[in-house]
């Protein structure tokens, strides 16, 4: 009696961890009403045809046949991919699914995944295929497509883009267009004035030349932003300004992975708009870093911390923040330690993937008062039982723009409060480089 009593509350328990939230209607969850619109909301922006994801979600065969390990996946959150932590930092865009939404799949597929009224299945979603915020001022693309080879590797490759401007202009919107979205996995964009980006094209025979955790030269400042499937375009606050320095060369970072089976030809473009308004305050990068850790071989869990403080006249707002480290990185924090003593998270990713970054924009502008001290704690895994380790057996690591080294940064996005520049625009009208 006392077991069928156990097996009874067992029962009970399962019943209520499968038990939908009362909008999945009182005949249970299907697919036409409930899975297909969560599908096209989080997923379908990389999962649909000619897109990176290896397999679309836009029919009930493709979701039915793979429902067990679309479940595994969703309930682990490696999708859709959102590294940071609940709870440290508030970002636009959190593609993290609720638990509702989890609790919804799970029901689904524990009832066998059952189709449903195709009468309740919403309209396909509609994805654009050029510019989503009005056409741009200007188009930068290299000059010649790249030959992306065939296999299931990671490439990256770097491309140097001459601006040409005689003077300085400020961009308010960056938007990205893929030249193939089967095979672009992201891009990221930095400024050169230097020259050293040009030298390093020149120096390699195909089209821009091999990169890997930043742009290769030192002095290389963020450029326009960046890309990544489902991104939407950056667009800074009102009165605020990307600078694009006169004659700048915008070296655009794309990493590849081509499972196509066959060699593509891949030339992606970024579309700039320039304000047409006063610029008072141009967004600004704090690098947060620490270039003098060393990790030992073998070590399982390596801390390396970094910090900044501002000056007392430094008043800020930041805007996003965007951790960086290479294949060894496990986890990173970024906090503010405000002058009172008291402590803000800005970020936290528990599960780094390399593969995965991005830089995440806060809901609100995060204030960085004068004395503020910008600490970054980044944990690294040097063993073996690191898959991602790129060196066996393992070695010695430090900083480095290679595959095989490492890197610790936090970028700090943000605007100075009291700067006013009253920078007037001279639009001179569209083109096209």
């Amino acid at each position: 009696m006392a077991r069928g009593r156990a097996a009874l509350r067992a029962g009970l328990l399962l019943a209520g961890a499968l038990a939908l939230p009362t909008t999945a209607g009182p005949d249970g969850v299907t697919y036409t009403r409930d899975i297909a619109p969560l599908f096209a909301q989080h997923c379908q922006s990389c999962h649909r045809d000619g897109d990176i994801a290896p397999f679309p979600l836009t029919s009930y065969d493709a979701a039915h046949t793979r429902r067990n390990k679309i479940l595994r996946t969703v309930e682990r959150r490696k999708m859709p991919p959102w590294p940071p932590v609940p709870g440290h930092g508030d970002f636009l865009e959190d593609r993290r699914l609720a638990d509702a939404d989890i609790a919804r799949l799970r029901a689904w597929v524990a009832a066998g995944a059952p189709q449903g009224d195709p009468r309740d299945l919403p309209p396909p979603r509609v994805f654009p295929a050029q510019w989503t915020a009005g056409d741009p001022d200007v188009v930068l693309t290299p000059t010649v497509p790249f030959e992306v080879p065939a296999g299931d590797q990671d490439l990256y490759r770097c491309f140097v883009i001459p601006t040409a401007f005689a003077e300085d202009r400020y961009v308010t919107s960056a938007e990205f267009l893929p030249g193939d979205r089967r095979i672009v996995h992201h891009v990221l964009t930095y400024i050169d004035t230097s020259g050293q980006a040009e030298a390093l094209d020149r120096g390699d025979p195909e089209p821009g030349y091999t990169c890997f955790g930043g742009p290769g030269f030192a002095g290389a400042q963020l450029g326009m932003g960046g890309w990544a499937p489902g991104a939407r375009p950056i667009v800074v606050p009102e009165g605020v300004g990307m600078l694009l320095p006169a004659g700048a060369r915008l070296v655009m970072q794309v990493h590849y992975h081509n499972r196509t089976g066959t060699v593509v030809q891949e030339r992606s473009r970024v579309g700039l708009r320039f304000a047409r308004a006063t610029v008072d305050k141009r967004l600004r990068v704090i690098p947060v870093l620490n270039m003098g850790f060393r990790i030992p071989a073998g070590a399982e869990r390596h801390v390396v911390r970094a910090s900044f403080t501002l000056p007392p006249t430094w008043n800020l707002h930041a805007v996003a923040v965007s951790p960086h480290m290479h294949l060894l990185g496990r986890e990173m924090r970024v906090t503010a330690t405000y002058p009172d003593g008291t402590t803000r998270p800005l970020i936290y990713i528990d599960d780094w993937d390399f593969h995965w970054q991005g830089s995440y924009t806060f809901r609100q502008p995060v204030p960085l008062p004068g004395g503020t001290r910008l600490d970054v704690e980044a944990v690294y895994d040097n063993s073996t039982r690191n898959r991602r380790n790129p060196t066996s057996p393992p070695r010695e690591v430090g900083w480095g723009d290679a595959t095989t080294d490492e890197m610790c940064i936090a970028f700090i996005r943000a605007t100075v409060d009291t700067e006013r520049l009253r920078h007037q625009p001279d639009y001179p009208g569209r083109a096209a480089r």
